[in-house]
């Protein structure tokens, strides 16, 4: 295996299109790992550890590095070569004729740029490296304007410290890590496309905000915000400000009536903080802390839901003046595949960490001991995250998973190999997957995974065995890929499709136990 490396200097470029970037590499015939990536020490260390290295080149932070790893040396140089022609395309400029734009090298700049247009900006959205957007995000709140941090590895004392900078100043940070947001109707980072409407969302994982959202919009009902609090923010350090200013934005919000939280279990005193904010926000708000012990939520305004779906429903039947109703579980007509004695394992590989979280939470109520390299009972955590054991759920979203590589929601290269490789263990019974739409995802998950759920499916028949393939897709018809287009794609590769992970991870659950 042979291996090549391009820099170009003092070229920026934010990490999503990187990640779409490398993907597009990835895809290329005889590449087998491709990573584009600003050439921070952090990230270095990352492609190193991901067995990708610049060889000889000796890149700064402010330059670009594309690597790549295949078969052939000429594959090498020519997926290099379209990688700089497509980062060397010219910015949009004014129409011919028109007058020249200078490019915009700060939000200075954009700022006094828009000041002659109809609508002046109050949002930032920030999506550098890790170890410098703690210092753009401050420069955005000195200049009045609110921040998203997509960016991740941000130290804790600096999300701490802009965070009070930023409410001291009647403004939000969302984030670090925040990658899902929807602002006025604006899809943000990793989103869906809904409707507008009454139900607000104040979210620490973004799947579990993509779910909540998209549920709402099958169910007929929209969003008037979907505010991002990013990963950390419910921890006992930094104190849940960004919830907290979440819940007290869209309390003053007259476009929503009805509120929803969606994170895993905060820190006991911050779910204190929190919870009391809830009860006195004067709207009814609808409680989803992934885990949390069902019935451990209560107040007059509050209702507590024990799964995203069961939020979803709640939201929309208390946006319609309704009663929320105990939901009436209905599992999906299936016919059960032919197993053998030995097949009595699900194996889930999740793009979704909340997805993945919620999952293991519902399968080990159903089959019991779940592992996972993000367990919900950490004595069940993996040593090894690339061998499954037992009944097995992997977020392939996981550091672990994406250094030196693209986001699973993205690039489905890793998540196919495992695919193949389950399919080929006597024990699994089932494979447990989600597909996620939205702006920023892949712009056709079916393509890229029907043929493999074909190959697995004839794998097992080659054993002599059947092999239950579950799962379900998140999104709307709406969505750039475009929901009936994806699900019936996935159908016809053998998928049974339900309408949200829960219910997914229920049907996975009866099938391994044998109670069709």
């Amino acid at each position: 295996m042979a291996s090549a490396a391009k820099m170009i200097a003092n070229l920026y470029r934010d990490s999503v299109s990187l990640m779409q970037l490398s993907a597009s590499l990835a895809a290329r015939p005889g590449i087998e790992q491709a990573s584009a990536i600003m050439a921070t020490p952090a990230n270095l260390a990352l492609l190193a550890a991901a067995g990708l290295e610049p060889g000889k080149l000796a890149p700064s932070p402010n330059d670009l590095l594309i690597a790549v790893r295949g078969r052939k040396p000429a594959e090498l140089e020519a997926a290099l070569a379209a990688a700089v022609t497509e980062l060397e395309q010219p910015a949009a400029t004014a129409s011919a004729g028109g007058p020249a734009r200078m490019p915009l090298r700060s939000q200075q700049m954009a700022l006094e740029q828009s000041a002659a247009g109809r609508a002046t900006p109050n949002l930032t959205l920030i999506s550098t490296p890790g170890e410098y957007a703690a210092a753009e995000a401050m420069k955005a709140l000195r200049l009045g304007l609110n921040a998203m941090l997509f960016s991740d590895n941000v130290a804790q004392r600096d999300e701490i410290e802009m965070k009070n900078y930023a409410q001291s100043r009647g403004l939000l940070v969302m984030g670090p890590d925040c990658g899902t947001a929807i602002i006025h109707g604006i899809p943000l980072g990793f989103a869906n496309a809904v409707r507008r409407g009454a139900i607000g969302v104040v979210g620490a994982s973004g799947t579990g905000t993509q779910q909540v959202t998209c549920l709402v919009h099958n169910l007929g009902a929209g969003i008037s915000h979907a505010i991002g609090t990013g990963g950390h923010d419910l921890s006992a350090q930094v104190g849940g400000v960004t919830m907290l200013q979440g819940i007290k934005a869209l309390a003053a919000d007259r476009g929503t009536k009805v509120i929803v939280l969606v994170s895993k279990p905060p820190s006991p005193e911050v779910a204190r903080k929190v919870l009391a904010a809830a009860r006195s926000c004067g709207k009814s708000v609808v409680v989803n802390f992934v885990g949390a012990p069902s019935g451990s939520i209560g107040g007059a305004n509050l209702h507590q839901a024990d799964t995203l779906e069961e939020a979803a429903l709640a939201a929309v039947a208390l946006a319609r003046g309704e009663k929320v109703s105990r939901i009436v579980r209905k599992e999906k007509a299936f016919k059960l595949p032919r197993l053998s004695a030995r097949q009595r394992y699900v194996r889930g590989l999740f793009s979704g960490g909340t997805f993945c979280y919620e999952a293991s939470m519902l399968l080990g109520e159903a089959l019991g001991a779940v592992w996972s390299n993000a367990p919900v009972d950490p004595r069940l955590r993996l040593a090894n995250v690339h061998k499954s054991r037992g009944h097995c759920l992997i977020d392939l979203g996981d550091d672990e998973f994406t250094r030196g590589r693209s986001h699973p929601m993205i690039d489905f290269r890793l998540r196919n190999e495992r695919i193949l490789a389950e399919a080929r263990d006597a024990e699994v019974a089932v494979i447990l997957l989600d597909v996620v739409l939205g702006y920023g995802a892949h712009p056709d998950p079916a393509a890229e995974l029907a043929p493999v759920l074909e190959k697995a499916r004839a794998l097992a028949r080659k054993a002599g065995r059947g092999l239950a393939l579950v799962g379900f897709v998140c999104g709307t018809g709406d969505d750039p890929q475009g929901l009936a287009r994806q699900e019936q794609a996935l159908r016809a590769a053998g998928m049974v499709l339900t309408g949200s992970n829960a219910q997914a991870a229920r049907l996975a659950g009866a099938i391994a136990a044998r109670r069709r």
